[in-house]
């Protein structure tokens, strides 16, 4: 392939929410962070209304579609009442996630094999409304040669087991899991589609995974917004930015 462009960096906000939710109120507001992200060089915004609301709200997906100047990435299960906020709201994308309630985070990739008969309409609807579809899945090559046969245009591939084994220093998990990734980018890039990552990113994984010229962008929200706490986040992302830069080699 040719030379790989600048690797788009796409902010989550759903654990502003997290902190505001604790004590209830307004404050810290999501919307607020996402617009600091933006003017410290985010690409986009990327946020997850999940069914049991525990942290971004209907009202902030409203309001980050109508008060942000970057593209909105709405992520959300497969489900008839996510797809007609989906539709009402217009997002720049969507990322099909899996999703259960007694989750502490996203667990594992979407399962597009066998999902498959309620995952196409789903799809289809999206793509027919004129919003970028993405799937949140492992780098395994069954899900991603399915996903293409869904034509969602886009994968996002999870990072998460590849981040943790790293974090735990199991060398051996973090190079099977990396060489998964990829085996899994450079398939999704020969078979059509746009490859994204994201979960468990922090700087030195994130660097890492900027070498790989398949992967155009990636969604990075929980490591950043920790943190945020400590040096702003716009030194954050700033942060971010750079080692994604060097990365990629820029």
């Amino acid at each position: 392939m040719s030379k790989a462009p600048k690797l788009r960096l796409g902010v989550n906000v759903d654990h502003v929410a997290t902190l505001r939710n604790a004590r209830g109120g307004s404050n810290p507001d999501p919307v607020r962070a996402a617009k600091l992200a933006i003017e410290a060089g985010a690409d986009g915004i990327t946020a997850h209304l999940r069914e049991d609301r525990r942290h971004i709200r209907d009202e902030d997906m409203a309001r980050l579609k109508a008060e942000i100047d970057k593209p909105l990435n709405f992520e959300m299960a497969a489900t008839d009442e996510m797809l007609r906020i989906a539709l009402a709201t217009r997002p720049h994308a969507c990322c099909l996630v899996p999703e259960r309630r007694q989750e502490l985070t996203t667990e594992g990739g979407l399962d597009v094999i066998g999902q498959h008969d309620a995952l196409a309409p789903a799809i289809a609807r999206l793509n027919d409304a004129g919003i970028r579809v993405s799937l949140f899945i492992a780098a395994d090559p069954k899900q991603i040669e399915t996903a293409a046969k869904l034509r969602a245009p886009v994968i996002e591939i999870h990072t998460g087991t590849w981040c943790d084994a790293v974090a735990e220093g199991n060398r051996e998990k973090a190079e099977a899991e990396w060489q998964r990734i990829v085996k899994g980018a450079a398939l999704a890039y020969s078979a059509g589609l746009e490859v994204h990552g994201g979960h468990g990113l922090d700087y030195d994984t994130a660097e890492k995974i900027a070498s790989l010229p398949e992967i155009v962008e990636l969604n990075i929200g929980y490591f950043m917004i920790g943190e945020a706490l400590f040096v702003g986040l716009g030194d954050t992302i700033r942060a971010m930015r750079a080692a994604m830069d060097r990365g990629r080699g820029l």
